[in-house]
């Protein structure tokens, strides 16, 4: 079998490095941010964003109720960046010492009512909901928006009897689009991202359940000081101009 020299072996072997080398180069950051259901729309477009200014970072959502979240990091989770739904939830969270830090609120939301296209039920108030024959589907109580339901409710004196709980808002909103009930309180920010697909009711009782929305990096973030910056772009102009844009009111 022919030999291969020497000096040709050796070089092929510092171009095989050299070319590891470059690929490692290459690689990108990946930062890993834990947020409300409600945030899914708004937060795309931020990471978009985000990513522009920063190239070589990809950051990858997991949507969920701002309870499961929550017990998730709590309980050892790894992941960069917590966006939750409600302070006390959050609250939670900084207590076990799992945030780094103290978090701070980066926007507003509060109810609507969502009915299909057309409003078959003939829903006009919150008090329609508690109509004997109207199937509402509402979100859990332990999740932000369902503990905004009951809030609602004992202001306007209304008691509904739920043909679900849901455990995040846009389980919630599914069921009204797909015609599986009567209506959905969800929040104005997922009436608006759902476009046609349903109507939108606003009712003066969600002024006294104004849901803040707090963040904060993790602890133990595998990339601290992107989920910093992720966290303060979140908070400043881009992101306030982006979290508007959806609906979301300021802090």
């Amino acid at each position: 079998m022919r030999r291969i020299p020497k000096f040709v072996a050796a070089l092929v072997a510092v171009l095989a490095v050299a070319g590891c080398g470059q690929r490692a180069d290459t690689g990108s950051q990946q930062l890993t941010v834990l947020a409300a259901a409600s945030l899914t729309e708004a937060f795309e477009e931020v990471a978009a964003r985000f990513e522009q200014q920063h190239p070589g970072v990809s950051v990858r959502f997991d949507f969920q109720g701002s309870s499961t979240l929550a017990e998730q990091v709590v309980q050892g989770r790894q992941a960069d960046v917590l966006a939750s739904a409600d302070p006390a939830t959050m609250a939670e969270v900084v207590r076990t010492g799992a945030t780094a830090g103290q978090s701070a609120t980066f926007a507003t939301n509060r109810l609507a009512i969502a009915v299909p296209p057309g409003n078959p039920a003939g829903i006009r108030s919150l008090a329609d909901l508690g109509d004997p024959g109207a199937v509402v589907v509402v979100c859990a109580p332990q999740v932000p928006c369902g503990a905004a339901t009951e809030e609602v409710e004992r202001a306007a004196g209304v008691r509904i009897q739920p043909a679900s709980e849901e455990n995040d808002v846009k389980s919630v909103l599914r069921k009204v689009v797909a015609g599986e009930a009567d209506a959905g309180l969800v929040y104005r920010t997922d009436v608006r991202a759902a476009g046609g697909s349903v109507e939108g009711i606003e009712f003066p009782e969600s002024a006294r359940a104004v849901n803040d929305y707090p963040i904060a990096a993790l602890a133990d973030a595998p990339n601290p000081e992107l989920a910093d910056r992720f966290a303060d772009f979140v908070r400043g102009p881009a992101g306030r101009e982006v979290l508007a844009a959806h609906g979301f009111g300021a802090p």
